[in-house]
């Protein structure tokens, strides 16, 4: 049995462009992509802390340092400049494997802030 687990994580990126005129994707700064584990052309998927969407695209290599985070096509609908966005990249693991995702954190200019490879779990209410 195969289980599909999160593999990489940007998280609250903040939106720096769209472009609903382009063919599709999300363009994401090469550096960020290759914290997080993230390839171009991959599947991921967008969650919008703004307004709750969540959809699915896959991803162009943007220029290293340029830190885009920019939604392109249909997916450009989706999302307003300057919303804070979850992107999350998930592999194909056997039952033996273990996930260990790379989680990176940014900061409102989507400069990396913290790197990873877990989740902290959440008591509060």
């Amino acid at each position: 049995m195969f289980k599909i687990l999160l593999k990489g994580k940007i998280h609250r990126a903040s939106v720096t462009e769209k472009n609903i005129n382009y063919e599709g994707s999300i363009t994401i700064d090469e550096e960020l992509m290759e914290l997080a584990d993230i390839e171009e052309n991959e599947l991921v998927q967008i969650v919008d802390i703004n307004n709750g969407a969540r959809f699915e695209t896959y991803v162009i290599k943007g220029p290293r340092g340029s830190r885009i985070i920019g939604l392109n096509g249909a997916a450009a609908r989706m999302v307003e400049l300057g919303d804070k966005v979850i992107i999350m990249a998930y592999g194909l693991y056997s039952k033996e494997e273990k996930s260990n995702p790379k989680i990176v954190v940014v900061d409102d200019e989507n400069n990396p802030k913290l790197v990873k490879n877990h989740e902290e779990p959440r008591t509060e209410c």
